[in-house]
């Protein structure tokens, strides 16, 4: 191998710096726009690493979604990049590059992840993770990084909340990860008036997801997606520890036949400190008793809908009182109309940190939540759609119309019901 070897790139500032922040890290994920030079970026950096590898045998890969699209995209830039290193060669059939200190760089598809295993590497570049099937990366790519402990980076522009998404999630709140988000509006690769001009063809989401790098774009109508992004471009999705000098106020969307939704919040005063969520469904109210128990929090106020106070046909009791027969004290939410309540939800967000991974089920269903489309009239119909995600989204719309109304509380459950059930001390399974 010679002592030299001089690559004809020259990285955009950028670029360079992205170069040298991933060579800091052993995982990165890359959230760029549409001309970005990503392609370009992740050949050189394979080579630059392949060239400098003191390993025996090193093994790269540059991932597509397809074999087609590896051809197409990035085997043209492989062989234009590496010509220059002496006694290079080159297996079109297999598009791959031998070097003479014996590293490889492949470029692979995968379409057939089955095909993948067996393989070991020593770096792996992962190009649109977004349309690759999520299994290659935990069951094929990590395994084949480990005895090696290679490298993998996931570069690509949003596609939705998918794996790319929980990958980037992931990569936000580990340290060892190296994360980034690169938009057309801030990086000035792409010329403004081009920008113009392909803002007033696309759609506001095809824009906003393939040059802003919008991670809810592809969510028609949703409710709460912008604000959430926010929070996330903020860092307020994250970690937030549970603090043990605070009480935690539960907010509750209560279904029999259908999902319960709990979200924990802490207020400091200043911030909402949303700690914690749990969903179940086809439970009695007793579940989700233990369920408190069991997280060991110290409560506070416990808020459900009005419509806790409506009797049940076979009891006579309103739920209200069955929690309270169970040791369980709710308040009542003051009663907003619809559109109020999801107002108040809007403007609490911006309050708001969230715990990335114990409110994580909750967090895609207020993502998700959304108003149907009208083909007809071009426009949002006015209620949201009825789907996994409502219960998630009422319980937080009862928090922020708390919040908003706390001293419009109705008053506590009158003591007149007795009971020796205490819920903490009270021990049984989930």
């Amino acid at each position: 191998m010679p002592t030299h070897i001089e690559i004809p790139y020259t990285p955009r500032p950028l670029q360079a710096s992205l170069h040298n922040k991933l060579t800091k890290h052993r995982w990165g994920v890359i959230v760029c726009h549409r001309r970005f030079g990503k392609t370009v970026m992740a050949v050189n950096h394979l080579l630059r690493e392949a060239i400098l590898c003191t390993r025996p045998s090193p093994r790269f890969s540059y991932l597509a979604p397809t074999y087609r699209q590896a051809k197409a995209v990035a085997w043209d830039y492989l062989k234009q990049f590496s010509s220059k290193i002496p006694d290079v060669r080159f297996h079109e059939t297999e598009l791959r590059a031998d070097l003479p200190n014996g590293a490889r760089i492949n470029l692979l598809g995968a379409e057939n992840p089955d095909s993948l295993r067996g393989i070991y590497l020593d770096g792996c570049i992962m190009d649109e993770v977004a349309d690759m099937p999520e299994s290659v990366f935990p069951e094929i790519i990590r395994p084949a990084l480990s005895d090696r402990k290679g490298f993998a980076y996931f570069v690509g522009t949003p596609r939705g909340h998918n794996a790319f998404f929980d990958l980037y999630e992931q990569a936000e709140t580990n340290k060892e990860w190296f994360s980034v988000v690169y938009k057309a509006s801030e990086t000035n690769i792409v010329e403004l008036d081009e920008l113009e001009a392909a803002q007033a063809m696309m759609t506001e989401d095809q824009y906003n997801q393939e040059f802003e790098c919008s991670w809810v774009a592809n969510v028609p109508g949703s409710i709460y997606g912008k604000y959430l992004e926010e929070a996330m471009e903020d860092k307020r999705i994250t970690k937030v520890p549970y603090d043990h000098s605070l009480k935690v106020d539960t907010y509750w969307d209560l279904g029999i036949g259908d999902s319960t939704a709990i979200w924990f919040a802490q207020n400091d005063g200043r911030a909402i400190n949303v700690i914690d969520y749990y969903e179940n469904r086809n439970e009695g109210l007793p579940h989700y008793v233990d369920v408190l128990q069991r997280k060991k929090y110290l409560y506070g106020d416990h808020i459900a809908p009005h419509d806790i106070e409506v009797r049940e046909l076979g009891s006579g009791k309103s739920r209200r009182e069955v929690a309270y027969d169970l040791g369980l004290d709710f308040r009542v939410a003051p009663k907003l109309p619809l559109e109020d309540g999801i107002h108040a939800a809007q403007m609490l967000i911006p309050r708001c940190w969230f715990d990335s991974e114990r409110c994580k089920l909750g967090l895609d269903a207020l993502r998700h939540y959304h108003r149907a489309y009208n083909e007809r009239t071009r426009s949002f119909r006015n209620s949201p759609v009825h789907d996994f995600s409502s219960h998630a989204a009422d319980a937080f719309r009862y928090l922020a119309v708390g919040l908003k109304e706390r001293s419009n509380w109705n008053q506590p459950m009158p003591r007149s019901a007795s009971s020796n059930y205490n819920p903490f001390t009270h021990t049984g399974e989930l």
